[in-house]
Parts: structure tokens; C-alpha cells; sequence
């Protein structure tokens, strides 16, 4: 068995518990088909039913698959996606959780990452600190984050955090792997001020130098800086420039290499998302959910600072 299948089997076993009498879909496009391929032998071996599915790449992350593969997401039991664009936040993963289907999306994935960094945390431990943090989401009415001088306030009120550990054992669970993060919908329309975004960028990749977003009620108003014009989709109508996801991320052995899956899990930062958030609560429906991530960053929830700099304080 080679090293990709080896990692391969072990997510199936490990993140998600699959068992020999259920059907495992893989889902790929033309950058995946070699971890594809791997993860569809491991679930043979495994005993599995094991179904890959090859479409072709889809232009933007939150795109919908074609409807052949969205209709055998649905019917699948468990659904593996190492796709180049992420099926996350798109209708047929909704679906698909509603039906049951466990589902794990791996968007960007490449071979060193599926090998590498985060896929290779203790998850016993991303687990812990993901609940907490995900309870405290969830309980405040605020979140403030504090970055280099500017400071940026969003309304969290009313909506729940969502827990993205990379184990999805139960029916209908479903998150990224490699994971480690806990996020929330804000109410659309309730953030205010501005950030710096300077991990990287969704849409654009690992940033060489800072992003300056000024926001106010919810919608994305102004980015400055080296290739924010790389970032016009966000400014094309209030729907794609809406401010959908604040995240924290719980990953101790993510690493920071432009590709926003592993990115937005990296121990101690946070990121913001502008676009789609209805598959986590909210209510905004666009034509993209591009993620920025902000590295050491001081975020408080209502008054009490769980973050100093990148150091987690909980």
C-alpha cells in the first residue's frame, strides 16, 4: 500500500468511522484524481462499497456540483471531496447532511498537505479545544478582533458556532478535512470597522503583504493593498461582499501555505469570509465564500479576551 492509500485508510477509520457495509463516494476534479484514487482504493480494502465520482473543476468555491454528483451525495453514506474548489458551503453538501451522509471536503488539497501539517494533529485534542471554543461562540452576543491598530466589531447575536474538529462520525455530520476550527454566521448586516487580513487570501493565496478591508453594516466597502484587485467578485454586489463567517482556528500543527484549508485551521489566528453562509446558519446566498486569515490576531468575545496576539488565552 503506498503512503497516500496508508493516510487514506486511516482518515476513513480515524475521521470518519466507516464501516465495511457502507457506501464511500469520492468526489474529485482533474487536481485531485491521484489522492482520489487513493482514498477509493483504501475504502475497498476497507470493505466498502467505494463509488469515484471525476467532474470537472469548478470555477468558484461555493459552486454547485453537477446534479449527478450532487444526487449520489445525497445517497451515499459517507462522501470523501478532494476537489481544487470547495463543495462546502454549496446546496448538495446541505443536502446530502440532511440525508444523513457524512461528508468531509477537502478543498486545495494537495499531496504534500494530505501527507503532512495538519492532517497529522493529535484530533483528540483539536476536538477539546474546537468545543470550547465553539460553546463560546455560541454564547456571546459579540466578537472584536484587534489587529494592528485597526479594530473591526461583529454582531454574532442569536446565532450558534459550528464545530469543524475532522471527525464526523455520527449521520449527517459533515467539515473539512484536515480540520480544526470553530466558526459562526454573524448577522449580516452587524460588522463594523476595519482589518488587516495578511495570512492569506482566498482567491488570491499566501500574502506577501497586507490586506486593508474597511466594512460597515456587514457588506465589504474598500480592500487595499498588493492584488486586492484580485478580489473584485467581493465588490460586485453587496451579496458577495457580505461579511458571512467569523473563524478561529484549533489546529496546533496547521501550517500556513496559502492554500485556505489548511490556512484558516492554523493554531491562534481567526479569519473572516465574505459570501455564502447558509450552510452554517446564515442567510446570505452568493456566488462565493472567499476566506481571509489574520495572523496574531487579539480577539475578544463580549469583553473577555480569548486570544492575545495569536496565544489562546482558554
Amino acid at each position: 500500500m503506498n503512503t497516500l492509500q496508508s493516510i487514506a485508510k486511516n482518515i476513513l477509520i480515524s475521521n470518519m468511522g466507516v464501516t465495511s457495509s457502507e457506501e464511500v463516494l469520492v468526489v474529485v476534479d482533474d487536481t485531485t484524481l491521484k489522492i482520489g484514487n487513493a482514498v477509493y482504493e483504501a475504502a475497498k480494502e476497507l470493505g466498502c462499497e467505494a463509488i469515484l465520482m471525476h467532474m470537472g473543476e469548478r470555477e468558484v468555491s461555493g459552486q454547485e456540483p453537477p446534479k449527478a454528483v450532487a444526487a449520489a451525495m445525497k445517497a451515499a453514506d459517507v462522501v470523501i471531496a478532494p476537489t481544487a474548489k470547495s463543495l462546502t458551503h454549496t446546496l448538495a453538501r446541505i443536502e446530502a447532511a440532511k440525508n444523513g451522509t457524512r461528508v468531509a471536503t477537502m478543498p486545495g488539497i494537495t499531496e504534500s498537505m494530505f501527507s503532512n501539517g495538519a492532517m497529522t494533529a493529535n484530533y483528540d485534542e483539536v476536538v477539546k479545544l474546537t468545543a470550547t471554543v465553539t460553546e463560546m461562540l455560541t454564547k456571546a452576543k459579540t466578537a472584536r478582533i484587534e489587529k494592528d491598530g485597526q479594530t473591526l466589531v461583529i454582531d454574532i447575536n442569536g446565532r450558534n458556532g459550528v464545530p469543524s474538529p475532522g471527525v464526523y462520525k455520527q449521520a449527517g455530520q459533515c467539515g473539512n478535512l484536515p480540520s480544526g476550527e470553530a466558526y459562526i454566521a454573524p448577522m449580516e448586516n452587524g460588522s463594523n470597522g476595519e482589518m488587516i487580513i495578511d495570512g492569506s487570501m482566498g482567491g488570491v493565496g499566501k500574502l506577501d503583504s497586507p490586506l486593508h478591508m474597511v466594512i460597515t453594516d456587514g457588506k465589504l466597502r474598500k480592500v487595499t493593498g498588493d492584488k486586492s484587485e484580485m478580489l473584485d467578485i467581493l465588490l460586485a454586489n453587496e451579496t458577495n461582499g457580505t461579511l458571512c463567517e467569523l473563524g478561529i482556528g484549533t489546529n496546533e500543527k496547521a501550517i500556513l501555505n496559502g492554500i485556505i484549508l489548511e490556512d484558516e485551521k492554523v493554531y491562534g489566528t481567526v479569519h473572516i469570509a465574505f459570501g455564502t453562509n447558509t450552510s452554517f446558519g446564515g442567510v446570505n446566498k452568493a456566488a462565493c465564500h472567499l476566506d481571509g486569515i489574520i495572523l496574531k490576531p487579539t480577539l475578544y468575545l463580549d469583553d473577555q479576551m480569548i486570544i492575545r496576539e495569536g496565544v489562546f488565552l482558554v
